[in-house]
């Protein structure tokens, strides 16, 4: 016999583990694209042998307009008020999600012998593409989070799950990617390197070919790998999706999803304004552009660091993940730290802990020993993953607290506009960080013709100072954003929730 489903007041099927499950497949499936933006920089960088500053001026130029595309996209599904069998928001995701398919390998073509304007047409079209697919799926996700549920306890979970989804979704890329798509040099007959640095012997065809800097073998990035591991990803990000659009419920009327309540027309503007109004969206804000100028405009930086210093560029991700697993750690006592200290006051301590990481992190460039230097780095990352594990988990419930302080303040409920004009900074930062980081290793010595073999000493030292900082610079600018600027402690946001149960109370016996 088929167990009966259990429903809640409003006849919609209580909130539970299938939800939890289905939004966390929504964010894998954001991520089997998303986490291939750090791989964008490296490709064009190492592959395609793009030059650091014209790269910098083109990945600037499609992430601003990656960030203007955000509240267009977010204001195009507040007004629309067309039916749809699937709901609005989950239309929107499908649409995105079958774009999703192909999308993320029209940024990876492998033309690395074309002429600089050829590669610069494909790059800022193919991102373009991508860009434009991902908006339209992602939006709409992150905005649905406060339409599945109003509870503030089931939105922490809900935030908690999204960031497994987005942690298993970065596991491939991040791990599994780095080992299929660097490969060991060894001697063809080509190349600069004719002499065994070590016994001082010609290399024989087949030996491998070592750094003689380090010693140890170089690393070279096989880009046509790229491409094809992009398009198996597209596969299983839009088998995600369709699992989290089949299982998911929206209980909350999509039709309260609007830029006005009370009728007028849309003001981007005064939206605008209103938003640096709102102190919890914008400290969240703050908080999550200090993570992608920092964390995540690392990661080029931090690839050719692992490829020149360490001449371990394939074992990368599996270093950097070990710095993301202690956020599996607080997943079974997320609940339980939100409802005793509340969000605000957890995601502090974490960010006092990450700022403690990146102290630690400014110590490995100063050993000389290459495998102490590593064991340092390690030390330094776990405890900085340790800070980002507490202010991943609430993260996004933070930003859908940030939406009902909208509506506390200004008696508005904008869930498009709100999260679309969050994610125009956080994109913002991701083109802006990139393209100055980019810039900066250029400056520090990084020359592109060379990729990843021939790089100074000089070079490779200096890339690891710059990795270093960077994730100092995240974790001070994360505090600054949660510590200093979101104000829903505790106390508000219970008072908050309080009085907006009063009003939507008096709504409905009216």
């Amino acid at each position: 016999m088929k167990k009966q489903v259990e429903l809640d007041a409003n006849g919609y099927r209580k909130f539970g583990m299938i939800d939890k499950i289905a939004y966390a497949a929504g964010d894998f499936g954001c991520n089997m694209s998303f986490a291939l933006k750090g791989t964008v920089q490296t490709f064009w960088l190492v592959y395609m042998m793009m030059e650091t500053g014209l790269l910098s001026v083109l990945l600037l130029l499609v992430q601003i307009w990656d960030a203007v595309n955000d509240p267009l996209i977010g204001s195009m599904i507040d007004n629309d008020k067309r039916k749809y069998k699937m709901g609005k928001f989950k239309m929107y995701i499908f649409v995105g999600a079958c774009g999703l398919l192909v999308a993320g390998a029209a940024v990876f073509l492998p033309f690395p012998n074309a002429s600089v304007v050829v590669k610069s047409v494909l790059f800022v079209l193919g991102y373009i593409i991508w860009d434009a697919c991902y908006t339209v799926a992602n939006v709409p996700y992150g905005s649905m989070l406060s339409l599945i549920t109003e509870d503030s306890g089931e939105r922490a979970q809900l935030s908690t799950w999204r960031s497994i989804g987005s942690m298993f979704g970065n596991i491939v890329p991040m791990i599994v990617l780095p080992m299929l798509i660097w490969q060991k040099v060894t001697y063809d007959g080509t190349g600069d390197y004719h002499t065994n640095p070590i016994t001082g012997e010609a290399y024989k065809i087949g030996d491998a070919v070592l750094d003689p800097l380090t010693g140890k073998q170089f690393e070279t990035l096989l880009g046509e790998r790229v491409f094809w591991a992009a398009l198996i990803m597209g596969v299983l990000g839009f088998v995600a999706f369709m699992f989290m659009i089949k299982k998911i419920t929206i209980r909350v009327d999509e039709n309260t999803v609007k830029t006005n309540e009370n009728g007028g027309k849309f003001n981007i503007i005064k939206s605008f304004g209103k938003f640096m109004k709102n102190r919890p969206a914008v400290g969240a804000t703050i908080a999550a552009m200090g993570m992608f100028l920092g964390m995540q405009s690392a990661t080029t930086a931090n690839t050719i660091m692992f490829a020149t210093y360490f001449n371990k560029a394939s074992m990368s991700g599996v270093v950097q993940m070990i710095g993301f697993l202690p956020m599996v750690l607080f997943l079974p006592f997320i609940k339980k730290l939100v409802n005793k200290f509340g969000k605000k006051e957890a995601s502090v301590a974490g960010t006092l802990v990450s700022v403690v990481g990146g102290i630690v992190m400014m110590i490995f460039p100063m050993v000389e020993n290459r495998d102490t230097a590593l064991i340092v780095y390690l030390a330094g990352l776990v405890a900085f993953g340790i800070g980002m594990g507490v202010y991943t988990c609430v993260s996004w419930a933070m930003m859908a607290d940030a939406i009902d302080y909208n509506e506390w303040k200004f008696n508005t409920r904008e869930e498009g506009i709100v999260y679309s004009l969050h994610s125009f900074f956080r994109k913002l930062a991701q083109g802006i960080g990139p393209s100055i980081v980019l810039l900066i290793m250029g400056v520090l010595g990084y020359d592109s013709n060379l990729g990843t073999i021939g790089q100074s000493f000089e070079t490779s030292h200096n890339m690891c100072w710059l990795v270093a900082g960077l994730y100092l610079f995240s974790a001070v600018v994360q505090f600054i954003g949660v510590a200093v600027v979101y104000n829903l402690d505790k106390k508000t946001l219970e008072k908050m929730n309080s009085e907006l149960s009063e009003r939507h109370a008096a709504k409905v016996t009216k």
